[in-house]
C-alpha cells in the first residue's frame, strides 16, 4: 500500500503556536510545522490564524473577503462605506505558487462602526459588527468575509497548507500567537470559503474530525442570529464558542465542559461543589454539547485553547519550551520546530488546555 493513496481516517492535521509573553514571531514556524502532516491533508484545502498580525491598525476590525468578481466587489464596498469608516483598504498580498488556481480577489478593509450606524442599531460593537458580516455573507452574492477581528486575520485557499501559507507569504507577518490546518474534507466540497480557520470576531477554530451533532447544534445556533452558510460543520463550532464566550460570559474552561460535557456518570461522580456546576453546564447549554470525534485549537484574543472530544478519538499533543507552547495532531510537527522540549504530554479527552497571553498553562476543566 502506497502512502497517500488511501484516505487517511484521522485527517485532517491543526497545529498552533503561542508565546505567553505576548512576543510576535514570524508566520515560518506554523508553516514548517504544518508541512510534516502533510500526508493528512489532500490539496482541498489549507489556512492559518494569526494573532496580533496588525499593531498599527489594532484599533480597527480587519475584514478579509473573497471575492468571485468585481461586481460583488462593488456592492460590498457600497454596504461597507454606509456602515463603517474604512480607514484603509487594499489587496491582501500574495504570490504565485502554481498549486494554488482559481483564487477568488482577496481584499482587506480596516474599518470601524459609523457612530450614527452604530448608535441608531442599539446594538453594542460586536454585535453590530458580526450582524454586518453575516448580512453580507448571505444577502451580497459572491462576497464572503472570511475574517473580521481586531488585530488578527485568517488567511485560506484550496491547497496544501504549506502552498497556502506560500501564496500569503505569511512568513513576512509577525503575531504572538498562530494556527495552521490542513484539509482532508469528507462530506463537503473543496472551495475557498471551506477551508479552516473559521473565524468570526476575534474568535477563530481549525478543526479534525467529523460534528455528528452538526443539524442539531445548528438548529439551536441559529435561533441566536447566526447564520450557517459554509456547508461545513467547523463553522457551527466557531459561532457556539462566540455564543458562549461573547454572549453568555462563559469562560473558556466553562466552554469546555459545555461542547465536551463529562457523561452523567463521570460527573455523578465528582465532589458536590463541581458537580452542581457541571449539572448546571449539561442543563442549561445541552443543545451546544457537541458529539462525533473531534480535536481543535481555539484562537481567542490574547489566548488559545485545545481540546480533544470526551473520548479522545482524535489525536493531539501539546509541548511546552520556555515561553512558547506548541500544540498539534503530531508530536513530529512541534520537534521539527522544537527539538529540545522542556515538556510533553497528550491531553486526556474532554481536558482542555488554555493558554493565556501573560498567563500559564492551563489542563483539564
Amino acid at each position: 500500500m502506497l502512502e497517500g493513496q488511501v484516505r487517511i481516517p484521522s485527517g485532517c492535521a491543526i497545529s498552533g503556536i503561542i508565546d505567553k509573553t505576548g512576543k510576535r514571531m514570524s508566520g515560518e514556524a506554523i508553516i514548517k510545522s504544518i508541512s510534516v502532516m502533510h500526508e493528512r491533508s489532500n490539496g482541498l484545502g489549507g489556512g492559518f490564524a494569526a494573532y496580533g498580525i496588525y499593531p498599527e491598525y489594532k484599533d480597527y476590525y480587519a475584514f478579509h473577503i473573497f471575492y468571485d468578481n468585481v461586481i460583488a466587489k462593488k456592492s460590498c464596498e457600497e454596504f461597507l462605506e454606509r456602515h463603517f469608516d474604512i480607514i484603509n483598504l487594499s489587496k491582501i498580498p500574495t504570490r504565485k505558487v502554481k498549486s494554488i488556481t482559481d483564487e477568488p480577489l482577496i481584499w482587506r478593509y480596516f474599518v470601524t462602526p459609523l457612530a450614527t450606524k452604530l448608535a441608531d442599531s442599539q446594538l453594542d460593537e460586536h454585535e453590530y459588527v458580526a450582524k454586518c458580516v453575516f448580512r453580507v455573507n448571505t444577502r451580497i452574492q459572491g462576497a464572503y468575509v472570511f475574517s473580521c477581528g481586531k488585530n488578527m486575520g485568517v488567511f485560506k485557499a484550496v491547497g496544501f497548507p504549506e502552498d497556502v501559507g506560500r501564496f500569503y507569504r505569511l512568513e513576512e507577518y509577525e503575531g504572538y500567537c498562530f494556527t495552521a490546518h490542513g484539509r482532508y474534507p469528507t462530506n463537503t466540497p473543496g472551495w475557498w470559503g471551506g477551508a479552516h480557520p473559521f473565524a468570526l470576531l476575534n474568535y477563530s477554530v481549525v478543526h479534525n474530525g467529523e460534528i455528528s451533532s452538526y443539524d442539531a447544534n445548528r438548529r439551536a445556533i441559529e435561533m441566536y442570529g447566526y447564520k450557517c452558510t459554509l456547508m461545513t460543520d467547523t463553522e457551527v463550532i466557531t459561532y457556539i464558542i462566540d455564543y458562549l464566550h461573547r454572549k453568555i460570559g462563559l469562560t473558556m474552561e466553562e466552554i469546555s465542559s459545555v461542547i465536551a460535557a463529562p457523561f452523567w456518570q463521570t460527573i455523578n461522580r465528582m465532589e458536590p461543589e463541581k458537580r452542581k456546576m457541571h449539572e448546571y453546564l449539561r442543563n442549561a447549554f445541552s443543545a451546544q454539547l457537541i458529539t462525533g470525534p473531534f480535536s481543535i485549537i481555539v484562537g481567542f484574543e490574547g489566548g488559545i485553547m485545545a481540546l480533544n472530544d470526551r473520548l479522545k478519538l482524535r489525536s493531539m499533543v501539546v509541548g511546552e519550551k520556555g515561553d512558547k507552547v506548541y500544540i498539534a495532531s503530531e508530536e513530529a510537527a512541534i520537534r521539527i520546530i522544537e527539538p529540545d522540549l522542556d515538556k510533553v504530554w497528550s491531553p486526556s479527552g474532554g481536558e482542555p488546555v488554555i493558554v493565556h497571553v501573560s498567563g500559564g498553562v492551563k489542563n483539564g476543566g
